[in-house]
């Protein structure tokens, strides 16, 4: 009986599926199609959509509505007799509102293949016919997967208010850029591309609280982009990528809603069209519900890219001819993170994204479960990990001082070179924001610290220009966060005597233990050029291991040192 009872917990343990998984399967037939016969993505984006509302629900318990969508790269169509199999759930409940992952794949019945169609993430908040807020309970992780996106759910809202107050000062400013336009008899005008078309929201496109159903605003928008991009191209073009849609207001049965669409610019293989719909009932003023960008390109038989008409600019543009900024943020953003060169050009249009990417992988390095113990020695513990031909370590403690106090001193990287010996100088280039600052560090060559004096003659150092995003807790059990990755910057080029190095992520974890006592751990994921330098001996502690073990000791100690010293001094 106790062996069934224990055969059945563990059954279970292994059978476990997050309780706001929602999935829908759906066999495309020719009325979802397009003239392809494949899936149309307004079709497609309300499916995902609905799935994601009702997964939002069923961790509510209330009425939902979708607040925004962030930008959704398709890597895949879907043709007609295919099934699409769409997989939502909750990664994260804040106060009032929830992030919901949405997974779409497609499924071929003859061959039995499957492969990936697209990944978005969409925020959900709850309404109640009162108008009043529900507070949301939280929701608690607890495979790996649903940790990590429990974390990095956090990284991509603070990205979708910086987004978000981006885009309310342009409209709100109106802030319009004037733009050389190099006349070209071939180039086509922007204005021939333009469309109008307005839709009557009648209740067949409301969802179950009678506003206009999110995912059918999403489709009329697809719809008109795509218009537009086919007038450009004089063809069929094909949906690649949208940018973030963000529901500005929201639309209810009766209005009319208002959708336009125009060609911002064309590339040789890509386009990218500006979208808005606006809503407005009898003789009221219209109201902005949502903008988006979306960019498509054209193939030919073969599924090559072909070359785009150029296209004649209007002028005066607004806010829509931020295409060369959105396109690099797309690409940081879309990029895995084994696929993000090591040091990306940094500037104020991509840092956002650079600043998520930074915190997003120590978060996913911290979340992995597969470290093995090395060493240990003055209760400092030393792990490490090696995968796809990267080595990472981990060095981990606990210190008497309370979590944000150590957050206080480690983020610090002016103060690093108190207790740190591999740091011989360190400049504040910048300060970006109050959690993003950029620096040069100044290190011994990576190698030469075990060396005789005579292996170094001509003392050459290394230095390293870091972007430094330091995050504070979302919620109560959230770690402090310092994460460091290279950047480039055309004001800092690599100097004659000082080797150029790059460190592809890095930083500290603080969580706190209680009231005075924090687990502090540091992560470094190694590149392939420093393999070599630190693989020879994993077992039995590498030079530079070593090296980097005794600094957190010699860390360990001096936030010890910190408590008594410093802080009573500096709080005085």
């Amino acid at each position: 009986m106790i062996y069934i009872i224990l055969l059945s917990i563990h059954f279970a343990e292994e059978e476990y599926r997050n309780p706001t998984e929602v999935k829908k399967s759906q066999i495309v037939m020719p009325c979802h199609a397009n003239h392809c016969q494949e899936l149309s993505v307004g079709q497609l984006l309300k499916w995902m959509d609905s799935t994601a509302c009702l997964s939002a629900e069923r961790h509510a318990g209330c009425p939902c509505v979708t607040a925004s969508v962030d930008d959704i790269h398709f890597e895949h169509t879907v043709g007609v007799g295919q099934v699409v199999n769409i997989q939502a759930k909750v990664n994260r409940a804040f106060t009032t509102s929830m992030e919901v992952g949405i997974v779409v794949s497609c499924e071929d019945l003859f061959s039995g293949r499957h492969w990936k169609v697209c990944q978005a993430f969409a925020t959900f908040v709850t309404q109640r016919p009162t108008g009043e807020k529900v507070l949301l309970r939280p929701f608690v992780p607890r495979t790996q997967a649903e940790q990590v996106e429990h974390s990095l759910a956090a990284e991509r809202r603070r990205m979708r208010t910086v987004h978000t107050d981006i885009m309310k000062d342009l409209l709100t400013n109106r802030a319009f850029h004037r733009v050389e336009v190099q006349e070209t008899e071939m180039a086509v005008p922007a204005e021939r591309t333009r469309v109008e078309s307005v839709e009557l929201v009648l209740p067949t496109h409301a969802n179950h609280q009678v506003n206009t159903f999110g995912g059918q605003i999403m489709a009329w928008m697809e719809n008109v982009a795509t218009i537009a991009a086919s007038r450009l191209c004089n063809a069929h073009p094909t949906l690649q990528t949208i940018d973030m849609f963000y529901f500005r207001a929201p639309s209810h049965v009766g209005d009319r809603l208002v959708l336009k669409a125009i060609v911002n610019n064309a590339f040789k293989n890509s386009m990218e069209v500006g979208v808005c719909a606006e809503a407005y009932q009898g003789e009221e003023p219209l109201r902005h519900i949502n903008s988006a960008f979306m960019t498509f390109e054209v193939c030919d038989s073969y599924g090559k890219p072909c070359t785009l008409p150029r296209i004649r600019p209007e002028p005066l543009v607004s806010h829509l001819m931020l295409i060369h900024k959105i396109q690099r943020l797309d690409y940081i953003i879309s990029c895995k993170q084994t696929e993000v060169p090591l040091s990306v050009p940094w500037d104020l249009s991509n840092q956002v994204y650079l600043s998520y990417n930074n915190v997003s992988a120590l978060k996913m390095l911290a979340a992995r479960n597969d470290w093995v113990l090395n060493s240990e020695k003055n209760k400092v513990s030393l792990y490490t990990l090696e995968k796809k031909q990267v080595l990472s370590f981990m060095i981990e403690f606990e210190t008497d001082i309370s979590a944000e106090r150590a957050f206080m001193l480690l983020s610090d990287l002016n103060r690093r070179v108190e207790w740190d010996p591999n740091y011989e100088r360190c400049e504040l280039i910048h300060i970006v924001d109050d959690d993003d600052f950029l620096y040069r560090v100044v290190t011994p060559l990576v190698g030469w610290g075990s060396a005789s004096p005579s292996a170094n003659p001509q003392g050459i150092a290394q230095d390293f220009i870091l972007l430094a995003s330091r995050r504070q807790p979302c919620d109560s059990g959230d770690p402090y966060v310092i994460a460091l990755r290279s950047v480039t910057l055309p004001t800092h080029p690599p100097t004659e005597g000082c080797n150029r190095g790059e460190v592809l992520c890095a930083g500290f974890s603080i969580q706190e233990v209680s009231k005075n006592v924090s687990k502090i751990s540091y992560f470094n994921q190694a590149s392939p050029e420093v393999l070599p330098y630190i693989s020879t001996d994993i077992a039995g502690l590498s030079s530079s291991f070593y090296s980097i073990f005794c600094t957190l000791n010699i860390l360990h100690l001096s936030l010890n040192t910190f408590v008594f010293y410093y802080l009573p001094y500096h709080n005085r």
